[in-house]
């Protein structure tokens, strides 16, 4: 039995040394935040990277095009009416002779404000409210819950139709339009993230600290999920400029003589068969829009998800 034992022990000799060198201990992939890791993916993605690059372009036509066109977008000319796309008027003339060109870049301005007003005012309003109420619960998230449950009973069409006729047409109009009927959704969404998230250990530990409620929902909460807001802003600008073509094509929107996509598309339909380009234009350049701002969500919210990270 000895025997056995003795034959079983293992030496020193039965092993060897391996040596990995001096960098054995280095690690091959630098650490990087997690904003930096999000771009770094998101810009491998060729289809994010051409819908950023239109979105952009669009913006800066929407900014610099109606300073540097010769034509105002209000100044008629009798003239030139309803004339197709030429050297002079790249996208034509309308019904009054105003250059479209002007008026397209014009109502982009006005296009993108309400998306980007009718998308961040709801979110601000609807993230500090569902915050309130999936932190501090009881009776606090009872009462706004029920408001929105009741709010939520009446489509949002109501709220804005009856928000329009009383403020009247205008672009603050329809942002405080969309505002009104758009935070609640946000609100649930973001009560359910709260709720999941208030009894973590970072949260716990930072009330431990005697951190005031306020403090732990904006320094410990919120930054976790910023993320998950920032990729429904990306859907929430399309639908506010859908809805702003939308209030503008049934003659609730931005009234003549300033444009609007919508407001162009609404006249352009009046002559759709007569001189097509009219609505076609703004019907296109609204729809890729929209396109390329889904899009661009899609990738984005690829990106931001830790589970694909490689």
């Amino acid at each position: 039995m000895n025997e056995e034992v003795k034959n079983s022990c293992v030496s020193a000799s039965d092993f060897v040394r391996v040596d990995r060198g001096m960098d054995s201990d280095v690690i091959a992939r630098p650490s990087i935040s997690y904003w930096k890791d999000v771009w770094r993916r998101l810009k491998t993605d060729k289809v994010a990277i051409i819908c950023m690059v239109y979105l952009l372009i669009v913006i800066a036509m929407a900014v610099l095009a109606p300073l540097l066109s010769q034509y105002s977008y209000d100044s008629t000319n009798l003239s030139h009416l309803n004339e197709g796309p030429s050297a002079a008027h790249w996208f034509g003339t309308d019904q009054a002779g105003r250059d479209l060109w002007a008026r397209i870049w014009v109502g982009a301005r006005i296009s993108l404000l309400i998306g980007f007003g009718g998308a961040v005012v709801p979110m601000i309003v609807g993230t500090l409210i569902g915050g309130i109420s999936g932190y501090f619960g009881g009776w606090v998230d009872m009462v706004i819950m029920r408001i929105i449950d009741v709010g939520a009973c009446i489509p949002d069409l109501v709220y804005i139709t009856l928000i329009m006729l009383f403020l009247g047409a205008g672009p603050g109009s329809i942002v405080i339009a969309i505002a009104i009927s758009g935070w609640m959704g946000t609100a649930r969404s973001v009560r359910g993230r709260m709720l999941q998230f208030k009894n973590r250990e970072f949260v716990l530990a930072s009330r431990t600290l005697g951190g005031s409620g306020l403090h732990q929902i904006f320094s410990s909460i919120l930054p976790n999920i910023l993320g998950q807001q920032v990729v429904s802003l990306t859907s929430m600008i399309p639908a506010a400029i859908f809805m702003e073509a939308y209030l503008s094509f049934i003659g609730l929107g931005v009234a003549s003589p300033m444009t609007s996509w919508g407001q162009l598309a609404q006249t352009g339909q009046k002559v759709f068969r007569q001189y097509p380009y009219q609505l076609f234009i703004p019907g296109v350049i609204i729809s890729v829009t929209i396109l390329a701002f889904y899009l661009f969500g899609n990738s984005l919210r690829d990106a931001m998800d830790p589970h694909l990270r490689n």
